[in-house]
């Protein structure tokens, strides 16, 4: 197969296109020197006027995973190499990563029907929460957890990806609000308010939820739909949690039912206290990653 850009790219055989983006396309591959070992291949296209440079989303992806690479935390993927180069008038960059196998999504597509062993369930929550732990300690804030973005080996290793939305957080950023994708999205995000880390938490519950349901447990398809699942199963907020610096006004009509207790029928006490943790509507409130991996539920995994 060949793909046009980075001169680097002679040192990978493109196997197959693996996913597709706004700015380019992703190839497993394989080195052709070296340890052979197979790669991702992220190739990022930016047509037209060069001269602007390359956009700040990228130049950001590229900081962080380099900042955090450093570490070589085993549940966040590896960037291996970072190339760009121009050609006819576009800009070229190419990311090489690690290959995993999967992600979360296409992993979930293939549990038995009777769904996942609590064992499973444990182990990629203790994963997932330790990647996150690792990236709130290092002050980031990852903005686009789903199961698209957390990947599966073969060998059962969780690890997070995609960092184009990452940033690094102080208290409360005021940022874009449209960031995480909407099945995801925390309340504090859809109602356009400030947020930190816990809208991290926030998504990391609901894929939570989740590996238990075999499907999204919020599937909104505006924001204003989505606000309305999220209170139909946590249950509406106080006015006085309600975020003061929201556009959108408090009213009872986005749901008429009290808070529940129970999240998921067929959840045990723990893992029910966990996800009501995880999914708490205020940002400050929220169970944070390092707290969630003693918790009870978790402690055993």
């Amino acid at each position: 197969m060949e793909v046009n850009g980075c001169d680097e790219l002679q040192n990978y055989e493109i196997l197959a296109e693996i996913g597709e983006g706004a700015y380019g396309k992703v190839y497993k591959a394989r080195e052709v020197r070296n340890q052979q070992r197979l790669v991702a291949v992220k190739k990022l296209n930016i047509p037209g006027h060069t001269e602007s440079g390359i956009p700040a989303f990228m130049i950001r992806e590229v900081a962080l995973l380099r900042k955090i690479g450093y570490f070589n935390h085993p549940n966040i993927v590896k960037l291996l190499d970072v190339s760009a180069g121009l050609k006819n008038r576009s800009l070229d960059l190419m990311l090489v990563f690690e290959y995993i196998d999967q992600d979360l999504s296409t992993f979930l597509t293939t549990a038995p029907s009777t769904g996942l062993s609590l064992d499973k369930i444990k182990d990629v929550m203790v994963q997932l929460l330790q990647g996150l732990d690792f990236l709130h300690t290092n002050m980031l804030v990852h903005r686009d957890l789903k199961p698209e973005n957390v990947l599966v080996s073969s060998r059962g290793e969780v690890k997070i990806a995609d960092f184009g939305l990452a940033r690094i957080y102080t208290y409360h950023i005021a940022l874009t609000p449209c960031v995480v994708t909407l099945w995801y999205r925390a309340p504090e995000v859809l109602l356009h308010s400030g947020y930190m880390s816990s809208v991290d938490m926030w998504s990391a519950g609901c894929i939570f939820a989740e590996l238990f349901l075999l499907r999204p447990l919020f599937r909104g398809y505006t924001e204003a739909q989505q606000l309305q699942k999220i209170f139909e199963v946590i249950g509406l907020p106080s006015e006085e949690d309600w975020p003061r610096e929201s556009p959108i006004s408090y009213s009872r009509s986005w749901c008429p039912r009290d808070p529940c207790t129970q999240l998921l029928s067929n959840l045990g006490q723990e893992e029910n206290n966990l996800l009501l943790q995880c999914l708490e509507f205020s940002p400050t409130n929220r169970i944070s990653a390092s707290r969630a991996l003693s918790h009870p539920f978790l402690v055993c995994a």
